[in-house]
């Protein structure tokens, strides 16, 4: 039996949601991966089996181009995979999390996958001066920070957000309060409508929100919702691959003095060096060291 091709635009537990096309018109079908292990993600493109009408089982994941996940000690969540972009929401109150940032930015870094910041709620003036400052730091290091009102100018955060999403894969992650969901909906009018159909064609209960969903945009667009959360681990990183997803440390390494630095203490560490000269802010070195410390606690997957 030919195995068909779709992409998975839901994920819940072990439950998918695959849109593909059959006999020339696209249809949405409700799929399952053989047996009790489930290594597929939003955003994969899957070779499936039809088993009725609208039902089917997952056979094999095309090569991915790209996965960002994130994992603890003990195991891993997959966001979504096949992704170029990630947009990151940050706003001027609630504050947000400079660890959360950080360690998405790290993730997107390690994965291949171009990070953008949006800072919402712009139109709350009295927190907008503090909020400029501490988007700065990213600013500085090279990543794009756009400043948006979803509330006050929805007509122009709109076309911001349809401009930055052409032509992308993109996810979008923040903590919650920090407006995301009103972009989505100023990007998709219809988000919620189309969360309840998935909702139902998975079983999942009438008022989930808490499964990934993809919303095709256009043939080369679709922009990936993904449930609020407040830890971003980064355990399967390891300490050279953590080293190099810290743009402002690519230049310094493999100038320490020792071959085998790890930019702790050690004399003659270039990275050391570089935040005594204020290149390197202490706060993202501090956040090295954990992720460093991080990694290693990990027990086997």
């Amino acid at each position: 039996m030919a195995h068909l091709q779709g992409l998975v635009i839901a994920a819940h537990g072990r439950h998918y949601l695959i849109q593909a096309e059959l006999d020339g018109e696209q249809h949405k079908l409700h799929c399952v991966t053989r047996g009790k292990k489930s290594d597929v993600s939003v955003g994969d493109v899957v070779e499936f089996a039809l088993t009725s009408k609208n039902q089917g089982v997952i056979e094999a994941i095309t090569p991915r181009k790209t996965l960002l996940y994130r994992s603890d000690q003990y195991k891993s969540k997959m966001l979504a995979a096949n992704l170029t972009q990630l947009l990151i929401v940050i706003a001027t109150e609630p504050s947000f999390s400079d660890d959360l940032v950080s360690r998405a930015l790290v993730a997107a870094e390690s994965a291949g996958i171009q990070p953008v910041l949006i800072l919402n709620k712009t139109d709350v003036t009295a927190s907008l001066d503090k909020a400029r400052e501490r988007a700065g730091l990213y600013a500085g290091l090279g990543y794009p920070v756009h400043e948006v009102s979803a509330k006050e100018q929805p007509e122009a955060t709109r076309v911001l957000l349809e401009t930055l999403t052409r032509g992308q894969s993109t996810i979008l992650i923040g903590q919650s309060g920090m407006g995301k969901s009103s972009l989505i909906n100023l990007l998709i009018p219809d988000a919620d409508i189309a969360t309840r159909e998935i909702s139902a064609a998975l079983d999942t209960g009438k008022h989930t929100t808490t499964f990934t969903r993809l919303y095709q945009l256009d043939a080369q667009s679709y922009v990936i919702d993904s449930p609020g959360f407040q830890e971003f681990g980064l355990h399967h990183l390891s300490e050279g691959m953590l080293e190099r997803a810290f743009p402002e440390f690519v230049p310094h390494l493999g100038k320490c003095r020792f071959y085998n630095c790890h930019h702790h203490t050690e004399p003659g560490c270039a990275i050391l060096a570089a935040i005594s000269d204020g290149e390197i802010s202490s706060m993202r070195h501090e956040l090295f060291e954990q992720l460093v410390h991080e990694s290693k606690q990990t027990v086997g997957y």
